[in-house]
């Protein structure tokens, strides 16, 4: 069959995005599923920092490709071998498959399954091979395993989380990335103890998502640090209890001044070196930092060796939330319902296929939280 996609086939391309058109709109032809596998008309998908980060390099995903990883939609067709699936339902996905047998999904770690990361290094399904093609000879890239920016993709079911069809697809598609991430370091990965103090580096998607995650938690102070008055303004509307704006102040005193000598968690949401460092400082004796954002592979950080021992300090990583997916979204969809976490602050506008290099523009500059693709129905 035909689709219609953004397709990436160089990366670095100057900004602004707008003029030099990283994604380009064109047709591709799509194979039908194979076994394990799953046709999805999708409906929405969101423009995250980890889309960002393949269009200017930062990652090196193999190219042409196409990408987006925050994604949802209505399966159409059901490959061979998969039982649990119907046509008509609706789905949201996992950004990393995961297999259900390797050492990391059988130790309850699926968020680093170790199959499934192989698969989106290379650019497949964790069915093995491509299902898109250009001019029925030049194979296209899977990006994570979804290719998001698609009107029509396949995915393995490895990587597909059925979803109640209530939930309007604008939303649903926040908890394939943002919601999943955010509210998973905090509820998965940290571990948050409702009481306890909690600071938060950079307002994006993710970090306002940990912002709810923290309040759902029930922790207290829930500190947002952020460099744009209007993403703190919007962190007080997710649960911040007290914002900063690092622009004017040093957010490490600023935050061991609010909690007389540093929050218990603190959670950073950039990707920025500098960023994880302030997070750790900002953290008090016995305290945890948890880093979420992904920097460039060479980065590098320093930090002082002897608050690991003397002052029993944690840095620990969050990948996808630490999140069993199909576990896990279907219960922050639930938290959702009940208002605890209110998933619609999120999303800043909603935009067509079309307009998405101008989206990315957006997002670079900070402007904006989640920018939605609706896709048209036919």
């Amino acid at each position: 069959m035909k689709t219609i996609a953004a397709v990436l086939h160089e990366r670095g391309l100057p900004k602004p995005y707008a003029t030099s058109k990283p994604l380009v709109i064109e047709e591709l032809e799509l194979d039908g599923p194979q076994e394990g596998e799953v046709l999805v008309e999708m409906t929405a998908a969101g423009l995250c920092h980890s889309d960002l980060s393949v269009l200017n390099g930062t990652r090196l995903w193999p190219l042409p490709i196409v990408i987006g990883h925050e994604a949802c939609g209505i399966v159409r067709e059901i490959g061979k071998g998969v039982k649990d699936l119907h046509e008509g339902e609706h789905v949201v996905f996992s950004f990393l498959p995961t297999c259900g047998h390797c050492p990391m999904c059988a130790s309850g770690r699926p968020s680093l399954c170790e199959p499934g990361v192989v698969a989106n290094r290379a650019g497949k399904l964790i069915t093995g091979g491509v299902r898109f093609w250009k001019g029925g000879a030049s194979r296209v890239h899977h990006h994570s395993g979804i290719a998001g920016y698609s009107q029509y993709s396949v995915i393995a079911r490895e990587s597909i989380v059925k979803v109640p069809q209530d939930i309007p697809a604008e939303t649903a598609v926040l908890f394939g990335c943002a919601i999943m991430t955010g509210v998973g370091a905090v509820i998965n990965t940290a571990k948050v103890p409702a009481g306890t103090s909690v600071g938060v580096f950079g307002m994006g998607g993710v970090g306002l998502s940990v912002v709810m995650g923290a309040r759902a938690a029930g922790a207290y102070p829930i500190i947002a640090v952020d460099v744009l008055d209007s993403k703190l303004e919007l962190a007080k509307q997710c649960g911040a209890t007290h914002v900063i704006n690092a622009s004017r102040v040093d957010p490490v005193p600023a935050v061991r001044d609010l909690t007389h000598g540093g929050v218990d968690h603190a959670f950073e949401a950039v990707g920025q070196v500098k960023v994880i460092e302030q997070a750790f400082a900002s953290v008090r004796r016995g305290g945890r930092a948890v880093s979420i954002g992904l920097t460039h592979p060479d980065s590098k950080i320093t930090l002082p060796a002897l608050a690991f021992a003397a002052e029993e300090k944690v840095l620990m990583g969050s990948y996808m939330g630490s999140c069993v997916p199909q576990r896990d979204i279907p219960r922050y969809m639930e938290m959702y319902r009940t208002g605890a976490l209110p998933v619609d602050l999120l999303r800043t506008r909603t935009i067509s296929l079309e307009q998405v290099n101008e989206g990315f523009d957006l997002l670079d500059s900070g402007e904006v939280a989640r920018q939605v693709i609706r896709f048209e129905r036919g």
